[in-house]
């Protein structure tokens, strides 16, 4: 099988507006076809970005399940483009995730439910969401593949290392970062950028990491989307603005990167395993 060397990705960096399902649907939709025309083949979009984020109870009143119709219908937007879109998932009356709608070719391929729900400082996601419990890895077209995680997940090293052990050549890092949300010494700033830049060049795997720009109920979201290469190097960056950012991806780069540190060859899942039993 012959397989394409580059791969066109792209960052949306918006400001959902507070639980306004479907005024935030219309402006993914100009997104979607924005990002379209311009030839992208992924697409992703911040953590919650149909809903905001500082929902408190007001988590059922936006919750979908996936049959909603406005998930059909940016999935028929989508195209052969994969477009990763934040939402409120509905699985069951009363239960309700953190969670990614992967959508493509009119269908939802994926879903991915947040598995670590940070509730320190002035983040209280496990007092209104059910954690999640599995990884998620799609295929965007031949030789080319990506897995999801949202924004605390990855702070969790060992989700992101089981995340990656399957090789995706593409990991999607939507997230909803506010200044000073963690802690006044904590900088969401700095080492969010440190953050992905390491696992970045430590896996060889690009990163494309969606955050918001703009205010919500006293937060300040401060953007910073950029998508980095397999050696941790910035591709693209967005200004403070709402924008939308593109970069080409190089399956060639990401061959070389991972040939010359071999992380997941190295990566002794057994040896693992057997050091981790004894600890609960």
């Amino acid at each position: 099988m012959h397989y394409q060397n580059a791969l066109h990705v792209a960052a949306a960096q918006l400001n959902a507006s507070l639980g306004e399902v479907d005024a935030n649907l219309e402006r993914h939709l100009d997104l979607l076809q924005k990002a379209r025309g311009q030839g992208v083949e992924l697409l992703v979009f911040p953590e919650l970005s149909l809903t905001g984020y500082g929902l408190g109870s007001r988590v059922m009143q936006v919750a979908m399940p996936l049959e909603d119709p406005r998930l059909t219908r940016l999935a028929k937007a989508c195209g052969d483009m994969q477009t990763v879109v934040g939402f409120v998932e509905e699985a069951s009356p009363g239960e309700y995730y953190n969670a990614l709608a992967i959508l493509q070719a009119g269908e939802i391929v994926a879903v991915h439910r947040k598995l670590n729900l940070p509730t320190y400082g002035g983040l209280e996601e496990g007092k209104w969401f059910t954690h999640g419990s599995e990884l998620t890895h799609t295929e965007i077209r031949p030789g080319w593949s990506a897995t999801q995680l949202i924004c605390a997940d990855l702070w969790n090293p060992a989700l992101v290392h089981a995340t990656l052990l399957p090789r995706p050549t593409v990991l999607c890092a939507p997230i909803n970062s506010a200044s000073g949300i963690v802690s006044d010494d904590f900088s969401n700033e700095q080492n969010w950028a440190l953050n992905v830049r390491f696992y970045a060049m430590t896996y060889g795997t690009p990163v494309v990491m969606a955050n918001r720009y703009g205010p919500e109920n006293g937060s300040h979201f401060w953007g910073g989307s950029r998508i980095l290469g397999p050696r941790g190097e910035i591709l693209a960056e967005a200004d403070d603005r709402e924008t939308l950012i593109v970069a080409e991806l190089s399956r060639t780069a990401i061959a070389r990167a991972r040939f010359e540190l071999p992380t997941h060859r190295d990566a002794d899942t057994p040896l693992i395993r057997e050091l981790m039993a004894g600890y609960r």
